[in-house]
């Protein structure tokens, strides 16, 4: 693995900084970083890739350097990575389940991000 420089915090990162896959391949850029700074809580990244945005959820990224962002998945991994959407779908719904889920809610949010909501 190539040296990516010195660990830096999420709450450093620019966008446009290059996104690997943990196989090495340059596999897009950092196009949004979502977390609630006031909480000190990363909940992940909106990434730009070939197929347009993709959320990356925290516990997939491996690393965050000066030179680029490691993930922990491979190129298959980061192409089956979901879009980020205002409304993400419901798989099943409970009428007793009020509470989002936090997938549906990070994904929410990276939308609101991108659309300029916040």
């Amino acid at each position: 693995m190539a040296d990516r420089g010195a660990p830096m915090s999420y709450m450093t990162l620019e966008p446009g900084t290059p996104v690997l896959s943990s196989d090495g391949a340059e596999v897009g850029s950092v196009a949004h970083v979502l977390a609630d700074r006031d909480a000190d809580i990363f909940d992940g990244l909106v990434i730009s890739c070939r197929g347009g945005h993709r959320f990356v959820d925290a516990p997939d990224v491996e690393q965050i350097a000066e030179h680029g962002v490691t993930l922990r998945l491979d190129r298959a991994g980061v192409d089956r990575l979901h879009e980020p959407s205002g409304n993400p779908a419901q798989m099943s719904a409970d009428p007793d389940d009020t509470a989002e889920s936090d997938l549906a809610r990070k994904l929410r949010r990276a939308w609101d991000l991108i659309s300029g909501k916040y």
